[in-house]
């Protein structure tokens, strides 16, 4: 389910919403499925607990999972995962944009590069 490297320089819990987020997206687990608890998955990975309950904190407010008091966290619904996705995605296009700006690139410039399509 989960794989973890730890030659990657990201945070364990960065890696574990990538996981999580690439299983939603992908149908490998579906809308409504239950994850595991916090210390299932912490025992699972031997890891600590604080570690899990971040990324699924972070996916819950990306719109990836929903949690309900005293059931569970369940992958959330496909079209809040979308809409989730895309809220994120315009929020990093935003951050790349301006960064680009400053480098020099001009609005057109990046305009006709989104309209190639071939990136």
């Amino acid at each position: 389910m989960i794989h973890l490297n730890s030659r990657d320089s990201r945070p364990i819990y960065e890696q574990i919403m990538d996981n999580l987020r690439r299983l939603i997206i992908s149908g490998g687990m579906a809308p409504g499925d239950r994850l595991p608890s916090v210390r299932e998955l912490a025992a699972q990975l031997a890891i600590n607990p604080n570690t899990i309950q971040r990324a699924y904190r972070e996916l819950e407010s990306q719109g990836y999972l929903v949690t309900l008091p005293g059931k569970g966290t369940f992958a959330a619904p496909s079209q809040e995962v979308r809409q989730g996705r895309i809220d994120q995605l315009w929020q990093q296009l935003d951050r790349t944009a301006a960064e680009l700006r400053f480098a020099g690139v001009t609005d057109v410039e990046l305009a006709d590069h989104l309209r190639k399509g071939d990136h």
